[in-house]
């Protein structure tokens, strides 16, 4: 099983790199190469999951997300 988890980007490190840094309750450096086709900027939420954002996510799906991983027991 895979577990991503939401996380919200506060910057581009490196544009060129596809780098950004990314808050999930703790500051990461986040790739966002598999997100090349779609445009990713400070604010936008993605699923993380081994240090690669595997999606774009709303903030509604963040926010559910974060519900069910507190649910679960885990703090993010």
């Amino acid at each position: 099983m895979c577990l991503g988890l939401p996380c919200q980007v506060v910057e581009i490190v490196d544009a060129d790199a596809a780098v950004v840094r990314a808050d999930s309750g703790g500051d990461r450096k986040v790739s966002i190469a598999m997100l090349r086709d779609e445009p990713v900027a400070a604010g936008d939420w993605v699923l993380v999951h081994l240090g690669f954002a595997m999606a774009k996510i709303d903030a509604e799906q963040a926010a559910e997300t974060q519900a069910f991983l507190g649910e679960l027991g885990l703090q993010l």
